[in-house]
């Protein structure tokens, strides 16, 4: 209908926004692998529990997928081969990228994206904002990306809609695994020391910090 670049990019953003208010208090928000994981390394996440979110966030994107899939049927004419926003490189991304431009992207505006979550859920951050921060960040990663690879930055999102989509996406989600969960690592293992910031452990009081602060 016209919405273009910014109204996708809009709303992947204010879902985000959206969202991490509505269950940030119940769950912290996760709605990404990558970002899991990344909270894990960076240890404001306890690694026992990441099984269960990461399958938990892989579930509830294939049946967004399959709903997104059946609406999309509703309307005449509609063929979900290559019609299904799939995230791909080489002849599969919309402006052309390579296999390397691809991975660099994902990895490098993932972290950027878990950059700024660690940074607005720290317990030094203004308080109640962080789910603006947030969505508003993957708002900008969108603008930036979709003529890269459709924009992934999220694993759960690429799997959801791959194999609905057809066309060499499922051949492809391999890289919008590893590319993200690359990229949240890096940053994971290296906020605190970047940034000065002491959390050692997941203790009660940094709990009630990182919950304050979504």
């Amino acid at each position: 209908m016209g919405i273009g670049f910014a109204g996708v990019a809009l709303a992947f953003g204010l879902t985000v926004l959206t969202m991490a208010y509505a269950v940030g208090h119940v769950s912290g928000g996760h709605f990404n692998p990558a970002v899991t994981i990344g909270l894990a390394t960076a240890k404001r996440f306890e690694w026992r529990d990441v099984p269960a979110y990461v399958v938990t966030q892989v579930v509830a994107g294939l049946v967004a997928g399959t709903a997104l899939f059946v609406i999309a049927s509703g309307k005449d004419g509609f063929d979900r081969i290559g019609s299904m926003a799939a995230n791909g490189y080489g002849a599969h991304s919309p402006g052309g990228y390579t296999l390397t431009a691809v991975f660099v992207a994902e990895a490098l505006l993932t972290a950027i994206f878990l950059y700024v979550i660690l940074g607005a859920t720290d317990g030094r951050a203004p308080v109640g904002f962080a789910p603006i921060a947030i969505g508003f960040a993957l708002t900008l990663i969108h603008l930036i990306s979709i003529p890269i690879s459709n924009t992934s930055v999220n694993p759960a999102r690429s799997t959801a809609v791959a194999f609905f989509n057809g066309d060499g996406a499922p051949a492809q989600v391999w890289l919008f695994w590893v590319a993200p969960i690359l990229g949240a690592l890096i940053v994971g293992a290296t906020y605190a020391v970047i940034t000065g910031a002491n959390e050692p452990d997941i203790s009660g009081e940094v709990r009630e910090k990182v919950a304050a602060a979504r």
